[in-house]
C-alpha cells in the first residue's frame, strides 16, 4: 500500500515496479479469490431494482463454462471477442472468460450506433460477439458488413426467443463443464483493444496487454485515498466499455477482492444516483466531471439521503475549486482528480490524504509513472514552462500500440516519451496543471489561452449550467474566445445576461480571457464518456452552422 510514509518532504516516492513475467488478468481478478468462502464480487441491480450478489466462486464457475463455450466455438489465443453489453454480470463473465483462453476483448459502448459498431468489429476483425437484445438490433443492421464475425452469443431475455443468427449465452454456458485451466499468458501478451473516443480523428484501437491492470493499481490507490480498505464497495456510472469504468474501477477492485456494484443508469438522473449511493451504502465512486456537474444541481442532497462515501475521484476534465468545495460539503470528502488517456491511463492524481491539493492542479505523477512536460522533440522543459504532458516509456500502463496502425503509434511518441496531446505545466513541487488539448489552445492577441480555466470561471456564474470554450478566427486578434453556454432552469438568453457573463469572467479571470462572443445553446456535444467535444463546436463554427450569439 502507498501511504504517506512513502513520500519524502519533496513529494518524491520510492516505488519500483515488480512485473512478473507471467500474468493473466482473469486469474488475478477472479480465480485467486474463489476459495469456497462465497466472498462477494459483484452486486448487480437490474432495471427492475432486483439485486443479485455474485461471489468470486460463482464468477469462476460461470467464466469457466463460458471459456469452454468459446473454445468449442473455435476461439484461440489472440482472437478478438467483441463485448457489446452494459454494466452487468454477463459483461464481467465475458471479460474473464476471454482472458482465460488468451483471447483479446473488444469492449463496445452500449450507446454506439450501427456504424460505430461496424467500424470497430471490422477493424479488430472480431470473430465472436457477445450482446443482448438492444445490441442485437443494432448489429443486425450491419451484419452483412462483418466479414470476420463468425458467431454471436445472445444474452437471453425472459420470454424472448434467441434470434436464428445467434446462440443463447446462458443456454450455451449451462451445457459446459465448470472446470477450465487458464492459459499461461505473459504480462506483455495482448488482452484488450479499447478504441479511443475519436475526438482527434477516426477512432484508433489502443492495444493493451495483461500488465495494464498492474499499471493501474497505484493510481487507484492514490486517487481513492488508500484503496482498498475494509468495507469498501465501488461503483461508477461510467460504462465498462471505457478504460475509466473497466480499469479505474471494475478490474482493480476485483484484483483486491473488493466487490463492485453494477448498475446501468438508463438515464443519468441525479436524484436516482443519490438514492443508489444510500441504498447500497457505496463507499467509493468514480464520477466523470459531467456527472458531478449534474449532481450539483440537486439541493442539499446530504440532508435528504444518508450515504457514507469514503472516496470520490474524477478524471477527464478540470474540476475547478468551486466543484471541489461543493464535493467537500456534499460528500464529506475531497474529490481527487486524476488524469490519463486510453493509451496510458491514470498516471497523474491528487490525493487529499497524501499531499495538500493545489487550486487548479490535477495533482502529481502517480508513483511508478514518470510524467514530465516536454517540447515537440521530447525534451523535458523546466518548471513552470508550458508544453506537452508526456509519460516516459517503458511503463506497465502504457499501450502496446495502435491496432494495425504503426504510423499512428510512431507519431504518438517523441524521444523517450509518449506524448498525450494535452498541454500543461508542472511547478517546482511536481504539481501538474492541465491547460487543454494541444489543438484546443486559443491564440489571441499574442496570448496562448487554455479553455479549461475560462470554463471553470463560467461555471461559477449562477445562470450557467454547462459551458465550453473554443477559439474562433478573428482578423485582428488571430482568434477570439467564444463560449457556448447551457443555462440553468429559470434563466433565458438576453443581451443583458450576455454582458453580465462577459463582465463576470473579465473581473474574475483576466481581461484578455473573457469570451468576446457567447452562444446560448440547449446542449453541448459530448463523447460517450461525457467529455465536451470542443472539436465538434469548432467544426460547427467553421461550417457556419453554429448557434447564433445573443
Amino acid at each position: 500500500m502507498i501511504g504517506p510514509e512513502h513520500y519524502s518532504l519533496q513529494g518524491k516516492v520510492d516505488y519500483k515496479w515488480r512485473i512478473q513475467e507471467h500474468f493473466n488478468i482473469a486469474r488475478e481478478v477472479c480465480d485467486k479469490w474463489a476459495d469456497g468462502t462465497g466472498r462477494p464480487a459483484l452486486v448487480y441491480e437490474d432495471k427492475t431494482g432486483k439485486v443479485t450478489t455474485y461471489s468470486f466462486d460463482q464468477i469462476k464457475t460461470l467464466s469457466n463454462q463460458l471459456a469452454n463455450t468459446l473454445t468449442k466455438a473455435g476461439l484461440r489465443r489472440g482472437d478478438r471477442i467483441g463485448i457489446f453489453l452494459s454494466q452487468g454480470v454477463e459483461t464481467l463473465i465475458s471479460h474473464v472468460a476471454a482472458y482465460k483462453i488468451g483471447a483479446v476483448t473488444v469492449p463496445l459502448f452500449y450507446l454506439f450506433g450501427p456504424d460505430a459498431i461496424s467500424y470497430r468489429l471490422n477493424n479488430s476483425a472480431a470473430k465472436l460477439l457477445i450482446t443482448d437484445a438492444a445490441g442485437m438490433g443494432k448489429v443486425s443492421a450491419v451484419r452483412d458488413e462483418l466479414a470476420a464475425l463468425q458467431q454471436i452469443l445472445y444474452v437471453e431475455d425472459p420470454g424472448v426467443a434467441v434470434p436464428d443468427s445467434a446462440q443463447g449465452f446462458w443456454g450455451s454456458l449451462r451445457q459446459e463443464f465448470p472446470e477450465f485451466t487458464t492459459v499461461d499468458t505473459l504480462a506483455d501478451d495482448p488482452a484488450i483493444i479499447i478504441y479511443t473516443s475519436g475526438t482527434t480523428g477516426k477512432a484508433k484501437g489502443a492495444l493493451h496487454s495483461h500488465r495494464i491492470l498492474l499499471g493501474h493499481l497505484p493510481g487507484v490507490e492514490v486517487s481513492h485515498d488508500g484503496f482498498p480498505q475494509a468495507g469498501d464497495l465501488f461503483w461508477t456510472p461510467a460504462d465498462w466499455a471505457w478504460i475509466g469504468g473497466l480499469f479505474d474501477v471494475l478490474m482493480p477492485s476485483l484484483y483486491h477482492g473488493i466487490p463492485v456494484l453494477a448498475k446501468r443508469l438508463e438515464k443519468f438522473e441525479p436524484e436516482a444516483v443519490f438514492d443508489l449511493l444510500e441504498r447500497h451504502q457505496v463507499r467509493n465512486v468514480f464520477f466523470p466531471p459531467t456527472a458531478l456537474k449534474m449532481l450539483r444541481i440537486v439541493e442539499k442532497p446530504n440532508e435528504r439521503w444518508h450515504y457514507h462515501l469514503r472516496s470520490v475521484a474524477s478524471g477527464g476534465e478540470s474540476l475547478g475549486s468551486d466543484l471541489i468545495a461543493w464535493g467537500q460539503q456534499v460528500f464529506g470528502v475531497t474529490i481527487n482528480e486524476f488524469y490519463g488517456q486510453t493509451e496510458c491511463n491514470l498516471v497523474v492524481s491528487s490525493s487529499a490524504t497524501l499531499y495538500p491539493p493545489k487550486p487548479g492542479s490535477m495533482g502529481r505523477a502517480v508513483p511508478g509513472h514518470d510524467v514530465q512536460i516536454v517540447d515537440e522533440q521530447g525534451n523535458v522543459l523546466p518548471a513552470g514552462a508550458t508544453g506537452n504532458i508526456a509519460v516516459r516509456r517503458p511503463d506497465p500502463v502504457m499501450f502496446l500500440g495502435y491496432w494495425q496502425n504503426p504510423e499512428a503509434t510512431k507519431e504518438k511518441f517523441a524521444g523517450d516519451f509518449l506524448v498525450t496531446g494535452d498541454l500543461g505545466t508542472m511547478d517546482a513541487d511536481g504539481y501538474i496543471t492541465y491547460l487543454g488539448r494541444n489543438d484546443d489552445v486559443i491564440t489571441s492577441a499574442g496570448y496562448r489561452i487554455g479553455p479549461a480555466p475560462i470554463e471553470e470561471c463560467l461555471m461559477r456564474h449562477p445562470a450557467v449550467k454547462l459551458a465550453a470554450v473554443i477559439g474562433v478566427k478573428d482578423e485582428v486578434r488571430t482568434e477570439i474566445v467564444k463560449a457556448f453556454i447551457v443555462l440553468r432552469d429559470g434563466f433565458s438568453p438576453s443581451q443583458s445576461l450576455f454582458k453580465e457573463i462577459q463582465g463576470f469572467v473579465r473581473d474574475r479571470l483576466a481581461a484578455h480571457e473573457y469570451p468576446r462572443d457567447i452562444a446560448f445553446v440547449d446542449a453541448l456535444p459530448t463523447t460517450p464518456t461525457g467529455k465536451i467535444m470542443r472539436r465538434a463546436l469548432k467544426q460547427q463554427e467553421e461550417s457556419g452552422a453554429g448557434a447564433i450569439a445573443q
